[in-house]
């Protein structure tokens, strides 16, 4: 599948906020370049942000819960800094300058994410400092659908248990299966499988997420979807395979942008990226 230019579409993966209408994108593609967007789901606008020639692991990030904050797992080969070439920062959603990061032992890291308790902190970090961050920092553990988790998503009943040697939560592969009601209380419920239905975490092709939304009268596979999400409204948000997001209600799309033209366009964070 390529776009009208004639280049492979981008994978997209969102992490959205917990307590505010706010999305954020990462983007892989083109290649050895990763992407990082705000998606402001009141205003209906979406902000194309850092551009960084290296990796965001999207299973190892995560968004705070305002909107404001992104935490972020990266290798970056060309790199010379405290932190080294494989880290964990925070950033101002949506630039990736870090304001305050830590290095990581290697790609084997499982990232950070924030939690509610502001006391609540790592070692000594290796580059800046977290005492502006409103909201506390923690080590994430090794769990499949780590970002799914942590926003109301639950194994599904028919999903297999983790056995207590699997380390890495790796030995169940894709029949690890995720489900999410509408948080506004209907009936409908949305369904993923797939081997955690990120890019850059162990997955081969897009067509391994595989998203479906079930109601009291029918299922219906979300084709062409790489992932999806409920707002905290009901709306069901979406990335598409050929590079669109968009908002839905039930079967309509009531809004969508195309961001599969968007090219590297590094440039300087705005000094508001660089302090809390």
């Amino acid at each position: 599948m390529h776009n009208a230019t004639g280049a492979a579409p981008p994978r997209l993966f969102g992490i959205a906020a917990t307590d505010a209408p706010v999305v954020a994108v990462l983007r892989r593609g083109p290649s050895e370049w990763s992407n990082l967007g705000r998606w402001d789901l009141r205003t209906m606008s979406y902000e194309p942000g850092a551009w960084m020639r290296g990796t965001l692991y999207p299973q190892r990030c995560d968004l705070s819960p305002d909107g404001k904050y992104f935490c972020y797992f990266a290798l970056k080969p060309r790199t010379s800094w405290p932190a080294g070439m494989t880290y964990v920062a925070v950033s101002r959603l949506p630039w990736l300058h870090a304001i305050v990061a830590w290095a990581t032992p290697g790609t084997w890291s499982r990232g950070m994410h924030f939690t509610t308790d502001r006391h609540q902190r790592p070692e000594t970090p290796d580059v800046g400092s977290a005492e502006g961050l409103l909201f506390g920092i923690c080590e994430s553990g090794a769990e499949s659908f780590a970002v799914e988790r942590r926003r109301g998503w639950s194994e599904s009943p028919d999903t297999p248990k983790r056995a207590p040697d699997d380390t890495w939560d790796e030995g169940r592969g894709d029949r690890v299966v995720m489900i999410k009601a509408d948080p506004t209380g209907s009936a409908a419920l949305l369904r993923v499988k797939g081997h955690q239905a990120a890019f850059r975490s162990g997955q081969d092709s897009l067509s391994k997420a595989m998203y479906s939304l079930e109601t009291a009268r029918s299922s219906q596979v979300l084709d062409g979807v790489q992932w999806a999400e409920w707002s905290n409204d009901g709306r069901l948000l979406v990335a598409t395979n050929d590079g669109r997001l968009q908002i839905r209600v039930g079967r309509d799309v009531r809004w969508e942008l195309d961001v599969s033209g968007h090219t590297p366009t590094p440039m300087p964070a705005p000094d508001v990226a660089h302090q809390w």
